[in-house]
């Protein structure tokens, strides 16, 4: 083990699920790895924890270099739709929820009365999207909902995307009740029509702030003074780094338990371009990707069955490890399949992420199980998937087995570029 002095940072990343602390040398060198599942009740007990057993790696009892940290604790954000009409409050809440990091738990249309809002509080929305007609319409309903809203117990942050006559007297009442309210152009401007780009980026603006985690009274100045950064935004500098060292557009995906990332990057263009699918990951999130991997055709009714059972393991069982070769084959799969949606939707969000791939990334916990002959299936996968042919082509593929994405990101945020470099070329590209 290199001697104490040598150590220039301890790297930490919160998940949702695990909490991974990595001890970087001054020229980049991993000395340590430790990681301890993320603690629910106090995030911080979870970091202390990873923290003193990667410390205790290097042989000292507490840690002396600077912490560098990401969160993305907070997990995919809830998403709760109130609109007019079921079948267009449906399909806008999930356009919108697409690549912003959130998901749709619950969907109501039609004035809201007293059970319709206890119902939307018992699905413990983050956020919610309240829309109501095309512009032009009678605005009678999202007046009288975002009144409903302002009188009651919910104090999530709400968007605010509906018809353009209402939109100031519904910010009026709701901000006049101290809440959050994010206005922007209607998802629905005409009859039938949906447009849902400035409604998804103001949700994945709050989506990057809910990310962080960490938020309990007990945990939340500590941990806003110790965490900085989104993980996502993190990696988003390691792309980059990326793209520089290998002058070529990078593609790097980050398959979380909670949500999964996809980043292109090129040189000389800053951080990388990314979205965030908040319903899609290998445990809180599988069963989101099972039913993407059915709505994108990419696997039949019985592989479907057959993993069911996986799936509802996986969402229930959030820190659930492998301990076989035919679980682990089942997680990468997942995996495997929670990349390939991803990349999908990201390319079709930006086009030009599909141009001249010169390297491709897989990170993320999954991908740290070292066995060849499983994760050459995921690169197949991926390869052999005709949407996204294009994009990879002979493109080589790097798996971030040894937990070098993140720390790499910290170390390329905080201005230590050449340390990140290094620790890039020795444990992903080397």
């Amino acid at each position: 083990m290199a001697p104490r002095a040598r150590i220039a940072a301890v790297c930490l990343d919160v998940g949702s699920t695990w909490t991974k602390a990595a001890l970087v040398q001054h020229d980049g060198g991993l000395a340590g790895f430790a990681e301890h599942p993320t603690t629910a009740g106090d995030v911080l007990a979870g970091m202390d924890a990873a923290v003193r057993a990667v410390s205790a790696a290097d042989g000292a009892g507490a840690p002396g270099p600077e912490l560098l940290a990401c969160s993305s604790a907070g997990g995919g954000l809830r998403l709760a739709a109130v609109g007019t009409e079921t079948l267009a409050t449906t399909e806008a809440g999930h356009r919108v929820a697409l690549s912003a990091g959130a998901h749709v738990v619950h969907v109501h249309a039609g004035p809201l009365e007293p059970a319709d809002v206890r119902a939307l509080r018992a699905a413990r929305p983050g956020v919610v999207l309240l829309m109501g007609g095309a512009d032009g319409d009678d605005p009678s309903v999202l007046l009288h909902n975002a009144g409903r809203l302002a009188a009651s117990r919910i104090r999530y942050p709400i968007v605010l995307a509906g018809n353009v006559a209402a939109r100031t007297d519904a910010v009026a009442v709701l901000r006049g009740t101290g809440r959050t309210v994010v206005a922007c152009d209607n998802v629905s401007p005409r009859l039938g029509e949906i447009v849902p780009e400035p409604a998804r980026a103001a949700l994945a603006q709050l989506y990057r702030r809910h990310s962080l985690g960490g938020r309990g009274p007990a945990t939340a100045p500590r941990f806003r003074r110790i965490v900085r950064a989104a993980t996502s935004d993190v990696v988003a500098h390691a792309a980059a780094e990326l793209a520089r060292i290998r002058r070529t557009r990078v593609l790097l995906v980050d398959v979380g338990c909670a949500t999964t990332d996809v980043h292109s990057a090129q040189p000389g263009a800053g951080p990388a371009v990314h979205t965030v699918e908040g319903d899609l990951g290998v445990r809180a999130a599988a069963a989101g990707v099972l039913l993407g991997a059915q709505a994108e055709g990419l696997v039949d009714p019985v592989e479907a069955d057959l993993l069911t059972g996986t799936v509802t393991r996986m969402t229930s069982e959030t820190g659930y490890v492998p301990r076989d070769a035919g679980s682990a084959a089942e997680d990468r799969r997942i995996a495997a399949l929670a990349a390939v949606v991803a990349v999908r939707r990201h390319v079709r969000a930006h086009p030009d992420a599909a141009r001249d791939v010169g390297l491709v990334v897989l990170t993320g916990g999954v991908f740290r199980q070292r066995a060849a002959a499983g994760l050459t299936a995921v690169e197949r996968t991926l390869r052999a998937d005709s949407e996204l042919a294009p994009a990879f082509g002979d493109a080589p593929v790097a798996v971030d087995a040894d937990f070098a994405v993140a720390p790499a990101g910290l170390l390329a945020a905080n201005g230590r570029a050449d340390a990140a470099a290094s620790l890039l070329r020795d444990h992903l590209l080397g």
